[in-house]
């Protein structure tokens, strides 16, 4: 979702070969309601952040990111934050730790005996 219109949207889409591929439905806030809701819309000068926020089907915010206007972000870090969420969501007693990409790869169990062990605790 952007704040740009449906018709910026599918000139992007035309154009752009990054996006010739996309095949899920692009959403416009031109109101920036939306925007605004979140906390990414820049009012002075009428657009928004970048954010990418991940929310669990109940509403609840699971990860929220937010860039700069100019950096792109990276669909794979963003789908391996959505895998980690739903990992979690099953294995509320683990962490992900930042190199985790799938089910199998090595979690952490928080708790005082993890602060400051994290590297050897990975190295089981």
């Amino acid at each position: 979702m952007s704040c740009d219109t449906q018709f910026v949207h599918l000139a992007w889409q035309r154009e752009e070969k990054e996006l010739a591929d996309v095949q899920y439905q692009m959403a416009s806030d031109t109101t920036g309601k939306v925007a605004r809701m979140f906390g990414v819309y820049l009012e002075d000068i009428g657009l928004s952040l970048r954010g990418t926020f991940i929310i669990a089907p109940d509403g609840k915010l699971m990860n929220a990111a937010v860039n700069f206007l100019n950096m792109g972000r990276n669909i794979d870090e963003i789908l391996r934050q959505l895998k980690a969420n739903l990992y979690l969501a099953k294995k509320t007693d683990e962490g992900c730790p930042s190199k985790w990409k799938d089910d199998g790869d090595a979690t952490l169990k928080p708790g005082p005996d993890m602060v400051g062990r994290v590297h050897e605790a990975l190295r089981k």
